[in-house]
């Protein structure tokens, strides 16, 4: 809370101690945006669910929050950025909500509030064509790759004596396995499909290694919103637009 200051030694320092005190307000959305804009936080290296397309961030999350903005009668912004900071963009007011395929977890959910969930997707385990490694239980004692601040990120965490190596971007986790500096990479389904497209030395594992839940995350205390999203949502799973978003980027689930 910004403390007021009461001087009598004229306008100019009142107006110095004004300006100070302004500088030190912690700077939100609010502070730069219009009211009818709808700030989006995301990590645009998710493929399919949001990734760069030149200069235009495109994907599920993407177009989905396209819709809710409209149906919301705002206009949408994406704010590209790492995905750990995302929950921390939100709940700070960087950001109105936070879409890039977040699973809902209970580490997640003393932070942040999700909304209703709009897709199901699992944790695969990526390895090389020639591995040993068949499923979840040969991870232990294995060297894994994961994107930082991930549910993989969250998961591989509890495998027996692993050592967990964190990346930046799943493509750096993916190269690194390539490279054989690494045992195996755990990652969401589908941007594992989109990493390893080109690479004829990698697999995914048929067992996945975990089943999850995506939902929209908003700040814990903005309930008003999140009400909204979830009545966004709910019209566009009635209406079929949900699933016809979801069809354009995966064509086989």
């Amino acid at each position: 809370m910004k403390m007021k200051k009461f001087v009598s030694i004229g306008l100019v320092a009142v107006s110095v101690l004004a300006l100070a005190a302004c500088g030190s307000k912690k700077e939100t959305k609010k502070d730069t945006q219009d009211d009818k804009v709808l700030v989006m936080a995301t990590n645009a290296e998710f493929p399919p669910y949001e990734y760069h397309d030149g200069d235009k961030i495109v994907g599920i999350d993407a177009e989905i929050a396209e819709a809710v903005a409209e149906k919301l009668g705002m206009e949408l912004k994406i704010e590209d950025m790492a995905f750990d900071s995302i929950i921390a963009a939100v709940s700070g007011g960087k950001a109105d909500f936070g879409a890039a395929g977040m699973t809902v977890n209970e580490e997640r959910e003393k932070m942040v509030a999700f909304t209703d969930t709009y897709a199901h997707a699992s944790q695969v385990i990526i390895v090389k064509t020639d591995s040993a490694i068949a499923g979840p239980d040969d991870l232990e004692g294995k060297k894994v790759g994961v994107q930082l601040g991930t549910t993989g990120d969250i998961y591989a965490g509890d495998i027996k004596d692993a050592e967990v190596e964190r990346y930046n971007k799943g493509f750096e986790a993916v190269q690194a396995l390539s490279q054989g500096k690494i045992d195996a990479v755990v990652i969401d389904g589908q941007p594992a499909k989109e990493l390893i497209a080109d690479m004829s030395d990698l697999k995914i594992l048929d067992e996945a290694f975990t089943e999850e839940e995506y939902a929209i995350i908003v700040a814990k205390d903005n309930t008003e919103l999140k009400d909204k999203i979830n009545e966004a949502l709910k019209e566009l799973k009635e209406s079929g637009k949900l699933d016809e978003i979801i069809a354009k980027y995966i064509t086989a689930q």
